[in-house]
């Protein structure tokens, strides 16, 4: 079982980011590779994008899985963000013993049952905005799923894995699925370009906001 973090010491930043279209908080999904992370200056990175997205008001998405997605969790969880995990188990004994996953840092953790790749349909549909860090082929099925799905993506480059290819990819899918793709090798710019981005659009959308 993971180790205990502390506690964390941080009141939520700020306010809450929200959708201007539905009043929901905007959600980020950070997809990456799972296994033991070896850079740490990938590892760095990671955390950034969890940091700023915890001071941006953001609510930021995993799959619940240790390795660079988890380095995201952790700076937001030390930023005092709201931090949601889809996990693909039945339950936390399954979550700890069967997939070898953390889970004290969320605040949040919604058990799918799915298995891995079942999980990662879950967790494009759950997240208004996807960042791909690193990644292998688990990373790269999470990438088409949210481009067939039409949805902002952001890459940061230079963190290895897919993220190496995925310039070239794009440009041979030839499918208007109204995805859009935005590369930055600066995970805090990447970040704030992909929240502007996605405000923009959002307060362009023809949805009113619910009333309260």
């Amino acid at each position: 079982m993971p180790a205990t973090p502390p506690p964390n010491p941080h009141a939520p930043v700020g306010a809450v980011l929200r959708d201007p279209a539905t009043g929901a908080q905007v959600r980020v999904g950070v997809m990456g590779s799972a296994a033991e992370v070896q850079d740490p200056a990938v590892a760095a990175q990671c955390r950034t994008i969890g940091r700023v997205l915890a001071e941006r008001g953001a609510c930021l998405l995993t799959g619940a899985c240790p390795g660079l997605p988890h380095e995201a969790v952790l700076g937001a969880y030390e930023a005092g963000g709201h931090v949601v995990g889809i996990s693909p188990a039945t339950s936390l004994r399954e979550h700890v013993e069967t997939f070898a996953s953390p889970f004290r840092e969320y605040g949040v953790l919604v058990y799918t049952g799915l298995g891995l790749m079942g999980r990662e349909l879950v967790n494009i549909h759950s997240s208004d905005i996807v960042v791909v860090v690193g990644g292998r082929s688990g990373t790269l099925g999470e990438f088409a799923i949210a481009y067939e799905e039409g949805k902002l993506i952001g890459v940061l480059t230079g963190t290895g894995g897919i993220t190496e290819v995925l310039p070239a990819l794009e440009t041979t899918l030839f499918k208007a699925t109204g995805a859009e793709v935005l590369y930055d090798d600066d995970p805090a710019t990447l970040v704030d370009r992909l929240l502007e981005r996605y405000l923009a659009q959002a307060a362009s959308a023809p949805t009113a906001a619910p009333s309260r």
